[in-house]
């Protein structure tokens, strides 16, 4: 008895290195021990997945439409839409760009994608830091940049705090966070998360791993993470152990949102109402398809959670992320700032249009230079078909005019 014990310990452990062994490392890892019962203890954790907060959400096209998108994708007119017709303009950030402090104590550098330094009240905040080639596990194959990295991770100088929204590859990036674990920053992601981080060599006493609604200190600093609308998932057995999330920094003079990736839901309202107004909304708007509408926004969505966020007011600056670096969708690579440009002009919000690495004061001047139309070819512009005329009705005997309820 005690031999066949023996040996079945044995088998299964070799089993069990046999398995990590065929696990790639991009894959991270699973959560386990305390991390696992944290995450099965979560409010927003049943029936063994995390839930969004809106209810049931579609994270994959209807099997119905799949003939429609391998035809979209493989469409040669359309395929070359969506990439850059000549080299995007970068702006390359340099030490010096960064070196003093921002006057007005709040400065934010674009650097691709969802990639945000955002330096804060006396402290440097790095969002979703992606300096990868590919927003895949490999690097051979994936979606690849269409814009060098502005500039060397060294640029940046150092860095308080890595803010993570979920765990998909084009948001949470190994090699980044290889090159970022010898450094003495902290590392803020949603639960569950921090598993990935520690089998890449980031100490969990430098982990900060929350739930939604909770917070942290980073000096002066508070950071919450905030609900979203979307899913998790790295490798190929997806266990939907992992959190995702938008957050909220607030410090002693300003606030800053950052959507990671979400669709829209009524929660933008509430997040506004209990951490804004934000001096500037780091708001996802590309990567859109009807194939998966619950799970990334339009511009004109994008547009409306910002203003959700502010209480519905115009005010404060709508930075557009999530675009512009990688090839994620069938719409023209860019298209999500040309409709933005439209539809934030409509509405008078401000927004900043930065090149890539351009450094800007949301309080200030805000680069508006629709730079990509020198970059890309003629863009159809679906959003703007005009509304159809309403039909004029007389209000029936004792009922107000629709205008003046």
């Amino acid at each position: 008895m005690s031999d066949t014990g023996s040996l079945s310990r044995s088998v299964t452990a070799a089993g069990a290195s046999l398995l990590r062994g065929l696990r790639p490392e991009a894959f991270g890892a699973e959560a386990r021990g305390k991390r696992l019962a944290r995450i099965q203890a979560s409010p927003h954790f049943a029936d063994g997945v995390f839930r969004n907060p809106s209810g049931p959400t579609r994270t994959t096209p209807d099997p119905s439409s799949r003939r429609e998108l391998a035809k979209g994708l493989l469409d040669r007119e359309a395929r070359a839409l969506r990439a850059p017709a000549r080299p995007i303009p970068l702006h390359p950030t340099t030490l010096a760009d960064l070196a003093a402090p921002p006057a007005g104590g709040l400065r934010v550098t674009w650097l691709g994608h969802s990639t945000v330094l955002t330096e804060i009240d006396g402290h440097r905040v790095l969002f979703d830091p992606v300096w990868g080639q590919r927003c895949s596990p490999v690097t051979f194959a994936g979606p690849r940049r269409l814009h060098p990295v502005p500039a060397p991770l060294a640029a940046l100088g150092p860095v308080d705090v890595v803010v993570i929204s979920h765990d998909h590859y084009d948001h949470l990036d190994m090699p980044t966070i290889k090159a970022l674990a010898g450094t003495d920053t902290l590392f803020a992601v949603p639960l569950g998360v921090g598993a990935h981080l520690e089998r890449w060599g980031v100490s969990s006493t430098r982990l900060r791993e929350l739930d939604w609604h909770e917070s942290t200190g980073v000096g002066s600093l508070t950071l919450t993470a905030n609900p979203a609308r979307h899913f998790c998932g790295r490798g190929l057995r997806n266990t939907q152990h992992t959190l995702w999330a938008s957050w909220t920094v607030a410090g002693e003079r300003h606030r800053v949102y950052h959507s990671g990736d979400t669709g829209y839901f009524e929660g933008f309202r509430d997040i506004g109402a209990e951490f804004g107004p934000f001096d500037v909304t780091m708001i996802q708007l590309g990567a859109y398809s009807e194939h998966w509408p619950d799970i990334h926004m339009t511009p004109e969505e994008g547009l409306r959670a910002h203003l959700d966020l502010q209480g519905g007011t115009p005010g404060g600056a709508l930075l557009p992320i999530h675009w512009g670096t990688f090839n994620l969708a069938l719409h023209p690579w860019a298209e999500p700032a040309e409709w933005l440009h439209d539809v934030a002009g409509a509405a008078g919000q401000p927004v900043a249009f930065p090149r890539p690495g351009e450094p800007f004061a949301p309080g200030g001047e805000l680069p508006a230079d629709p730079w990509w139309r020198a970059v890309s070819a003629p863009l159809v512009r679906h959003w703007s078909r005009p509304a159809e005329p309403a039909a004029e009705v007389s209000p029936a005997a004792g009922q107000e005019p629709a205008g003046e309820r």
